[in-house]
């Protein structure tokens, strides 16, 4: 990616410029997080595609401080849901509460009703309240008592879960795994990072003060719409429609899969690698746009078979194999 050129209050060179504020995110999340580009991408692709991002790490790689950063840098609303085994649908969607003065029932709405909804280790309550979120991310309404009511325009759900400790926890059913546009990993920092994370520390670094770190907003809704107008121009020519749907078919083909991509997968790389292009500085998709985005949007689709589970072979091995496989158009 390209790196964008900042006035001193921290805004994009050029008005209007939408891509240049988008890529202004990196630089701006980079004062808080150190050496996730990646994640940090694919927080930005998952805006400009009205998408929600699964982010997967051990405890301590900074996810929840990347959604926080992001947030920030963002100007939009955010709030944070801990998700435990006691907590109920109606504490993220919000409920109907009566009021004694009144002596009617009045919605008070939950931390859903918001621009960015980060749900923390969402996989530790069981599947009654993981569900109240399907509505929200699949419609973006939420129904109480019979009545609709919209959620704030945009809305993004960033979910966190650990690889690791397993017991207690309840596994994210297929079809909410299917309505996360992408699962990002968030490994472990190299050693150079981890420095960089220390030191930063050492200096003062408080990651609960945003402000006092330097992030500021430099990408508003308003920009957010208009970057999304422009993905929405970029052309797709049906040899990459065509190798899109190459990729999917052959996962469902695929020895080592009990569970392949649906058509919404398909739709979804798609939608990814546009706004990829886009980001890019292209009006038109390749290949390589595909294949970049092939790995996180597609992992959490797919399902191992037991056996080649035992045998070590994992879901980003066997998509990385595909992608070999699969001819290129030229």
């Amino acid at each position: 990616m390209m790196d964008p050129t900042t006035d001193n209050a921290g805004r994009t060179g050029g008005p209007g410029d939408a891509r240049a504020s988008l890529e202004a995110l990196r630089a701006e999340i980079a004062k808080a997080v150190v050496g996730q580009d990646a994640a940090v991408t694919g927080l930005v692709v998952a805006l400009l595609c009205r998408g929600h991002v699964l982010l997967e790490g051990v405890p301590g790689v900074a996810k929840t401080l990347l959604v926080r950063a992001l947030a920030a840098a963002t100007e939009l609303d955010t709030k944070r849901v801990q998700f435990t085994p006691d907590l109920m649908p109606s504490d993220v969607t919000g409920s109907l509460v009566y009021d004694a003065r009144t002596a009617e029932f009045s919605f008070q709405a939950g931390p859903a009703f918001t621009n960015l909804l980060l749900a923390d280790e969402i996989n530790r309550t069981p599947p009654k309240t993981q569900s109240s979120l399907l509505e929200a991310m699949e419609e973006r309404q939420i129904t109480v008592d019979g009545t609709p009511r919209p959620l704030p325009e945009p809305f993004l759900v960033a979910a966190t879960q650990n690889p690791v400790e397993y017991e207690g926890t309840y596994p994210l059913p297929e079809a909410q795994l299917d309505r996360f546009l992408l699962k990002l990993t968030v490994p472990l920092p190299s050693r150079q990072d981890e420095i960089d994370v220390l030191t930063r520390h050492a200096s003062g670094f408080n990651p609960r003060d945003l402000r006092a770190a330097g992030v500021r907003p430099v990408a508003s809704a308003a920009d957010l719409e208009a970057a999304r107008a422009e993905v929405a121009k970029t052309t797709v020519s049906p040899e990459i429609t065509g190798y899109v749907v190459d990729i999917c078919r052959a996962t469902r083909e695929s020895p080592s899969l009990t569970l392949g991509v649906s058509p919404r997968g398909a739709t979804a790389l798609l939608s990814t690698a546009r706004a990829w292009a886009w980001l890019t500085g292209r009006d038109y998709v390749t290949p390589d746009d595909v294949k970049a985005l092939a790995l996180p949007t597609l992992r959490h689709r797919v399902q191992l078979r037991p056996e080649a589970e035992m045998e070590g072979v994992t879901t980003d091995s066997v998509i990385n194999a595909i992608l070999a496989h699969v001819p290129v158009p030229r």
